[in-house]
């Protein structure tokens, strides 16, 4: 995978866990597959949260895998205009290239380690499609799209977009160096993402070598998610098999333990896994669609704002949006 990478990972600082006697390793409540299907003008996804309650994923909402897909010349698709409240929408490109655009001037390219943070927040209007030269050209396609819930108090803030370059993530690994933690938003053991997110939550890309074990602190007071990107191991202290486009729920504490198994197939070099945690907002959840509420009346004003074009209109140089 082409997402940010070291040539020597002891040079990072080295996320300890803590002590095995003082540490409660959190158990995994369950493990759950993927489904696969489309999304926007036909890419292929894997629904990744499919089969989980809301309150095992609050503050998250819903999570494509985008790809992984070798497109040939002509097949990249994208999304057509569409429109968002009530959330943010994170963007997490592993390969590939991804253009955004969107009705309050943010926008730009997301590729190879990039990731866009978008708050929807009163609304807005976006497009995600891959590049002209990228359509014509083909090419691998690989990358997550994460929703995150806002809370009632800030459901209707000002819409705003981040551009998160893959040399701003923060870097760290384990006391082996037996794996790359990558920390796009949220603190790990002292280190730092770059994203600035309004609901409290750290989400890391680990890459761990065929054999290594993580051992790492979370935090108490959020819940715990592990989404495999690419190859095999085990998850917990009771080494639970998981494997690609597999999602492993865990249980209260402040350990998260996690293993790549000896061997992986002949495409991946190394186990990765998407590790998402976050403080629950405890709030009723409305959803449809594109817009993420707290009540249906909610719901109903935000389509009729979106028909009314009060979230926002598409540049002139743009098409307009698909209903």
């Amino acid at each position: 995978m082409p997402a940010v990478t070291v040539t020597n990972r002891l040079a990072l600082p080295k996320i300890l866990g803590l002590p095995s006697e003082n540490a409660h390793v959190r158990p995994v409540q369950q493990v759950t597959t993927a489904p696969r299907g489309f999304e926007g003008e036909g890419f292929p996804v894997r629904r990744a949260f499919a089969g989980v309650t809301d309150a095992d994923l609050d503050p998250f909402i819903h999570m494509d895998q985008m790809g992984e897909v070798d497109y040939g010349p002509g097949e990249p698709k994208g999304t057509p205009w569409h429109p968002h409240r009530g959330f943010e929408t994170v963007t997490y490109m592993i390969e590939g290239t991804f253009e955004h655009a969107d009705s309050i001037g943010g926008g730009g390219v997301i590729a190879n380690g990039a990731t866009q943070w978008m708050t929807a927040g009163a609304g807005i209007l976006h497009i995600e499609r891959p590049p002209e030269g990228l359509v014509l050209s083909g090419g691998l396609f690989h990358g997550i799209q994460l929703w995150v819930n806002l809370p009632s108090s800030k459901k209707m803030v000002a819409p705003r977009y981040q551009d998160l370059l893959p040399d701003e993530v923060g870097l760290a690994t384990t006391t082996d160096g037996g794996s790359l933690l990558r920390v796009i938003a949220g603190e790990l053991g002292g280190v730092q993402g770059p994203g600035s997110t309004l609901t409290p939550i750290v989400m890391v890309h680990a890459s761990v070598s065929p054999g290594a074990e993580v051992r790492i602190p979370w935090n108490p007071s959020y819940n715990a998610l592990a989404y495999v990107l690419a190859g095999d191991g085990t998850v917990g202290e009771e080494r639970r098999p998981i494997s690609s486009g597999q999602l492993a729920v865990f249980g209260a504490g402040d350990t998260l333990v996690f293993t790549a198994s000896d061997t992986q197939d002949s495409r991946t070099e190394e186990f990765e896994v998407l590790l998402l945690g976050g403080e629950p907002i405890r709030e009723p959840v409305a959803k449809y669609g594109p817009f993420v509420m707290n009540t249906r009346a909610e719901l109903q004003q935000a389509f009729e704002d979106f028909e009314a074009g009060r979230l926002g209109q598409i540049p002139a140089t743009h098409d307009r949006p698909s209903r």
